[in-house]
């Protein structure tokens, strides 16, 4: 048996990560608009690279295509997903320079399409209902807390993310509601991009990098978010970054097969619908990243 492909999401400052003479570059034509992904080797895997907010980071949290992205690494045969993110800490705990694995949410966002069981059983569709009390997968998260310990890494073995609309940052009134709702960490696109996966038969585990202290909770009014703070402080930490999500690819069971929380005859009929090539969008969501569905 063929080892399982595994997808890596990029986050904020994690833009490039394929050796560009050994992979390619992909564009792929989805039912909810195009997705560009890089395919190659890392870590000794075969792998599929996807950076949320495009190269030169020009698409908003709440503009990313995160159905046409989850549906394009579904599409490749992606069990496994590896994805990076930016948060800032809510708590003294949960500090600038922290990694996180993250393993719960808190969604504080409106107005994303967050389901791909939203068309009509005429058109083939059906109602699915995600099982979700654990939104990252327990045994990729046991996986990841193993390989980073044994590597010597110092993390956050779990956290709590709230996350938000953007792309405003929080006020400090928000910050001290998210932390007292029992968040630990804050960020802006886990949200639908996680439960998504899931829906399509893939398991996620998220390293979050703590760059700041949101809105100054409880700590120096240095470490209060900025976009310049979080791009400085993740170009300083980009290399330990890349290690960790290294150290964690290489522990993935070679046998890994994905999560099976919607039955395996609707997630087929998901990625078998029409693909738009080039999809009509209304003049309201013609924008950059927008989902056109």
């Amino acid at each position: 048996m063929s080892a399982s492909r595994i997808g890596i999401i990029g986050g904020s400052g994690l833009y490039r990560l394929l050796d560009p003479a050994t992979s390619e570059s992909r564009r792929i034509e989805t039912p909810y608009g195009p997705a560009a992904v890089v395919v190659g080797g890392f870590a000794n895997r075969d792998v599929v690279f996807l950076t949320r907010h495009g190269v030169d980071h020009s698409v908003a949290p709440h503009l990313v295509p995160y159905r046409a992205n989850i549906w394009a690494l579904a599409s490749l045969g992606v069990a496994a997903i590896v994805s990076s993110s930016a948060v800032g800490g809510l708590t003294a705990e949960y500090a600038p320079g922290s990694l996180v694995l993250t393993d719960q949410f808190l969604d504080g966002t409106t107005g994303r399409a967050d389901t791909f069981f939203d068309w009509p059983a005429a058109d083939g569709g059906s109602v699915q209902h995600l099982a979700a009390a654990d939104p990252f997968d327990p045994a990729l998260l046991a996986v990841a807390r193993e390989a980073l310990t044994a590597a010597g890494e110092t993390f956050l073995p779990s956290g709590t993310a709230v996350v938000i609309q953007g792309p405003r940052f929080s006020t400090r009134a928000e910050s001290r509601w998210y932390a007292a709702s029992g968040g630990h960490i804050i960020n802006m696109t886990m949200y639908p991009e996680v439960p998504l996966a899931a829906e399509l038969g893939m398991g996620t585990v998220n390293l979050a990098f703590v760059t700041d202290s949101d809105a100054g909770v409880d700590r120096a009014d240095d470490d209060i978010v900025s976009h310049q703070l979080v791009l400085e402080r993740l170009a300083a930490a980009q290399p330990r970054i890349v290690a960790a999500i290294e150290t964690i690819i290489r522990a993935i069971p070679h046998d890994y097969a994905g999560v099976a929380l919607i039955p395996a005859a609707a997630v087929t009929a998901v990625l078998g619908r029409p693909v738009l090539a080039r999809p009509v969008v209304p003049p309201a969501a013609a924008m950059i990243g927008s989902d056109p569905s």
